[in-house]
């Protein structure tokens, strides 16, 4: 059975992408990659797909108007709370698409529209498949997205029989993150030992407590501040949440992604090990399930 592995964090830039790419390389080809960072995606600048496919998705909805038809009452503009509509003018911006005003518009002038959301992309990596998406500039429904991109991943790997299906999931704890973990096996949460990062752990780890979803952590950067590393360890501990493992700081992480590269392909045996390490734990981990 496909084991989904969600890579998250309580902020951008803590390592998130890194990370996942190198899991991707540890993988051995047995996985689906799928990128739900829709808002920001980046794993195709390590990963460097060959798109084979793409397919635009419509799930916005936004008000229009049939001018010949509208009476001028502002009925609608009087009605609707988000302030996107009145009499004369339709702010698509402001626009949820809840459909109130078609509803109530007594000479049915107003109708919704589907808006492209965004374009999903079928590709090809070094490492295998790849799922990832590009959201339309503007859009919101980026939870909604990532659904469709993490749906697509699986079909991806029940019908080419994959082993695992590592996800780069968004930064922070809003609804993409929330549709990136809902039912996967394990969330990877990775950390600065930083007091903003530390904070950002609790939250996330509150995320993934309230949909039950099992969570592990990984430091990076661990050795620039060993204090907070341990206040992070003795938190973890306190939670009864594993760490997978520490990440140390090195110059050839940033230049692993100039060269687009993981850094597994990279000239650095200690750091390799560190990657190693943490994928042997979260693979005891799953196995646990």
């Amino acid at each position: 059975m496909t084991k989904q592995i969600t890579v998250i964090s309580g902020k951008g830039g803590t390592g998130k992408t890194t990370v996942t790419s190198s899991l991707a390389f540890l993988a051995q080809e047995d996985v689906v990659m799928a990128d739900c960072d829709v808002d920001a995606p980046d794993l195709h600048l390590i990963l460097q797909p060959e798109n084979i496919g793409q397919e635009e998705i419509y799930i916005t909805k936004k008000v229009r108007r049939i001018e010949e038809k509208c009476i001028r009452c502002n009925l609608c503009g009087e009605k609707c709370r988000f302030g996107a509509i009145d009499a004369y003018n339709i702010n698509d911006f402001k626009c949820e698409g809840c459909g109130l005003c078609v509803q109530i518009c007594p000479e049915d002038a107003l109708y919704l529209e589907k808006i492209l959301t965004g374009t999903i992309y079928d590709a090809t990596t070094r490492f295998g498949p790849m799922i990832h998406a590009r959201m339309t500039i503007g859009e919101g429904n980026s939870g909604r997205l990532v659904d469709q991109v993490r749906k697509r991943a699986q079909k991806k790997a029940d019908t080419l029989e994959k082993q695992y299906i590592i996800v780069d999931g968004s930064p922070g704890i809003g609804c993409p993150v929330i549709a990136s973990i809902t039912g996967v096996d394990l969330a990877l949460i990775v950390v600065e030992p930083t007091l903003s990062g530390i904070h950002d752990l609790e939250r996330v780890l509150d995320v993934t407590k309230h949909f039950q979803v099992k969570a592990m952590v990984c430091i990076n950067k661990y050795d620039l501040n060993q204090e907070n590393t341990q206040k992070i360890e003795e938190y973890c501990k306190k939670e009864e949440i594993s760490v997978a493992g520490t990440i140390p700081f090195d110059p050839v992480v940033p230049q692993s992604i100039i060269a687009q590269k993981t850094i597994l392909e990279m000239d650095n045996e200690s750091l390799k090990d560190n990657l190693r390490e943490i994928w042997k734990n979260i693979q005891e981990q799953l196995n646990k399930h």
